[in-house]
């Protein structure tokens, strides 16, 4: 009889369980370093909100663009409001990014059949993974999403005399409930997962793609200067595929419900696509832009570095 090759010993690091955890401490590493960039962004797709007559105070400020929607916040709201939310930013990770690597890996691996050893993944495999991954996890962790966005908008309508809206994470957790049940929570939901689809296709799909042609058509190793290489690619191909989906969930999100939960701007995701493109132009789909590459970029970057770095130390397997 043959021999019987050698079963290959079983390491926890490399566990999907391991995964997921490093996953979330490097999601967490990134999202406070790049934070700051994404409540701006978030200030900046509210403002010009024609369709919002209510607080038009608010939506109608003035245009101070990326340094100078930030440098006001500071100025008028003091320096540590540009963390303003930030803890819903890490309970969202909590539950999206170990989700979406840990969906990631395990349907290459599982549906098709990716060996760690090789070299070559195809494209479109990869998208198919990148997209089910970032689409599934984002659905688990929108509400989290949902409470984030109100809670960036408190300090802009606290200095211009509007009355709040919420007081912290759990009151918009409770206030959203009682306002329109806990399907509430997942206001906002549809733009959002599509707007994750598009954006791990371009992150994972990115990252995982332009890492292995790196490493196969040059005679670079892995290290931190292909990691770098890879996710500046992933940034920038995340943040244009991702904008215009970001801005429509900016919005729905921030939108005022009536007393049976549904939103008083609009009445979905596409209706909120065709008033900003009829009432502000194709251009208001971009809003944000330079804050969200710079914020993918450099969060990318973290994110994959940390992650790497992480899994080099325990001795686990590379992505």
């Amino acid at each position: 009889m043959p021999p019987v090759p050698p079963q290959k010993e079983f390491k926890y690091v490399n566990s999907l369980w391991c995964t997921y955890m490093v996953s979330v401490v490097a999601a967490w590493n990134a999202e406070l370093v790049t934070y700051p960039l994404d409540l701006t962004k978030t200030r900046l797709q509210i403002q010009g909100e024609i369709a919002n007559e209510k607080d038009s105070k608010m939506v109608r400020a003035p245009y101070r663009g990326l340094f100078k929607t930030a440098l006001g916040i500071v100025k008028e709201e003091g320096f540590l409001k540009l963390w303003q939310g930030a803890h819903a930013a890490l309970y969202r990770h909590l539950i999206y990014s170990g989700t979406r690597i840990v969906t990631y890996k395990t349907l290459k691996e599982k549906l098709f059949g990716k060996n760690h050893s090789e070299e070559y993944f195809p494209v479109w495999k990869s998208a198919v993974c990148g997209v089910s991954a970032g689409a599934f996890a984002q659905y688990i962790a929108s509400p989290t999403d949902l409470l984030k966005v109100q809670l960036q908008m408190e300090g802009k309508r606290k200095i211009l005399g509007l009355a709040p809206r919420v007081d912290g994470f759990f009151d918009a957790f409770r206030k959203t409930v009682e306002a329109a049940g806990y399907r509430g929570l997942w206001k906002g939901s549809i733009p959002n997962v599509q707007r994750a689809a598009l954006v791990n296709l371009g992150d994972l799909t990115t990252y995982d793609s332009a890492k292995r042609f790196i490493l196969r058509n040059t005679s670079l190793e892995d290290n931190h200067f292909v990691h770098c290489l890879a996710s500046c690619c992933a940034g920038f191909v995340a943040a244009s595929m991702g904008t215009p989906a970001d801005v429509v969930k900016t919005r729905v999100m921030n939108q005022p419900m009536d007393d049976k939960g549904r939103g008083l701007l609009y009445r979905s995701s596409i209706d909120c696509f065709q008033k900003t493109v009829r009432n502000e132009g194709f251009g208001a789909l971009y809003k944000g832009f330079l804050p969200i590459w710079m914020r993918m970029a450099p969060w990318s970057l973290s994110f994959w570095l940390t992650y790497e770095e992480v899994l080099s130390v325990l001795g686990a397997e590379q992505f």
